[in-house]
């Protein structure tokens, strides 16, 4: 199976949508800055194709938390090590201050993924014709 095939969770992931059928859209807009600020997730809550309730059961979404924690420090970590690789002389303040302003400007993809990565644990692709 290839990496980005219509059947692949890396698919829903990247282009935002259901993971359930593939076609409808998971959030609203593509833009993760609109998600963020102004939680524009899908207002009915379901997939517009396959009817899934994307919130499976109450509080389903604090599990998103890990997957959103365990970017954070991937992100922490490489900037870590582009200044250090880049920047051997910088102050840690200074390091600590670049990485700080990194996981900002990155937490609204973070958040606009991390979620579409926890729904993708839980539901599996099915093809069209079932529904």
């Amino acid at each position: 199976m290839k990496l980005l095939t219509k059947e692949s969770k890396m698919y829903s992931i990247l282009f935002n949508k259901c993971p359930k059928c593939h076609i409808g859209k998971f959030w609203a807009t593509n833009n993760p800055l609109k998600n963020m600020l102004f939680n524009t997730r899908n207002s009915c809550k379901t997939c517009e194709n396959c009817s899934l309730a994307y919130e499976l059961e109450i509080g389903f979404w604090y599990g998103s938390m890990y997957v959103s924690y365990a970017i954070s420090v991937a992100v922490m970590v490489m900037f870590w090590t582009l200044t250090s690789f880049f920047f051997p002389l910088i102050n840690i303040f200074n390091e600590i201050l670049i990485i700080v302003i990194a996981i900002l400007i990155v937490s609204p993809l973070n958040y606009h993924i991390s979620r579409l990565i926890w729904i993708n644990f839980f539901i599996k692709y099915t093809p069209s014709d079932n529904y």
